[in-house]
């Protein structure tokens, strides 16, 4: 989780009252703007620490072989960090990582996880790093939160020559049949379409001046976990977290009954295929 352009706040009223309009009928709320979604993740980031997947070693011997080089020693900068979820993962592989992460319960949950790496508060579309002092960028489930337009040069900007930059998403498979039926409950109560999220993992979407020029690489990997491990990870996406306590939580007392129905050891495999995006720079 990380970055969004600030909100834009219009205000203003009437110049003059109107008649008072018959009841009107009833309609949907209105969609959570993107700025409110970004920031959802502040009041949920224990939630969102204990249940969210992890990444798979596959995941980052593909980054050390895009980039040519192995992630021990390698400078990192670790953008939309949220827990620290991934920028533990680099750690682990000796990486010299530092986090950056606009979020204040994002953060305070990243401290408490991972108090010895440094986590520095800031943006993508304005890092706070110094030019060309780390040798990779990493976004790990956060560049949609960025605009790519000032996100890309930004990235270049602190990367040091032959550098690179790499974005990454856990997205479910939705050729496992459970998964996919999920899907469309969801999309079926929230009014969103959730196939829609590997449609827009591409190098156009992520960087649509074509500056940088993206290798994708796809990792496919599951872990089984209780059923109400898979519904608190869900519950802590965005789009359940906007739309209302009431709202989500009877969505989630709904899907746990199909979900035992289907599973009744309790115990669901979650499928998902990792998508990486990894530019380079000239060296």
């Amino acid at each position: 989780m990380t970055t969004s352009p600030p909100a834009h706040h219009p205000t203003g009223a009437e110049p003059t009252p109107e008649p008072t309009p018959e009841p009107p009928e009833e309609h949907p709320a209105p969609e959570p703007t993107r700025t409110a979604r970004a920031h959802s993740f502040n009041a949920a980031a224990a939630q969102y620490a204990a249940n969210r997947p992890s990444y798979p070693p596959a995941l980052f011997d593909a980054i050390e072989d895009l980039t040519g080089r192995p992630l021990t020693g390698t400078r990192v900068a670790d953008i939309g960090a949220g827990t620290g979820i991934a920028t533990a993962l680099l750690h682990a592989r000796g990486a010299d990582v530092v986090a950056v992460e606009p979020g204040d319960g994002m953060a305070a949950q990243f401290r408490r996880t991972l108090p010895g790496i440094p986590v520095i508060r800031g943006t993508g579309d304005d890092l706070p790093l110094a030019d060309a002092s780390v040798d990779l960028v990493t976004y790990a489930q956060a560049w949609h939160w960025t605009d790519p337009a000032r996100a890309v040069p930004e990235a270049v900007r602190v990367l040091r020559p032959g550098g690179a930059l790499a974005l990454w998403w856990n997205t479910d498979a939705l050729d496992v049949p459970w998964i996919a039926e999920a899907a469309a409950r969801i999309a079926h109560h929230f009014g969103i379409d959730v196939s829609a999220e590997k449609r827009n993992v591409n190098a156009r979407a992520a960087d649509p001046t074509g500056l940088l020029d993206f290798t994708r690489h796809t990792v496919r990997w599951s872990r089984r976990v209780p059923v109400d491990t898979h519904l608190a990870n869900i519950g802590s996406h965005s789009v359940f977290l906007v739309h209302g306590a009431d709202h989500t939580a009877s969505f989630l007392a709904e899907e746990r009954e199909h979900l035992l129905r289907a599973f009744p050891d309790g115990f669901v495999e979650e499928v998902y295929e990792v998508i990486l995006l990894l530019a380079r720079t000239p060296a």
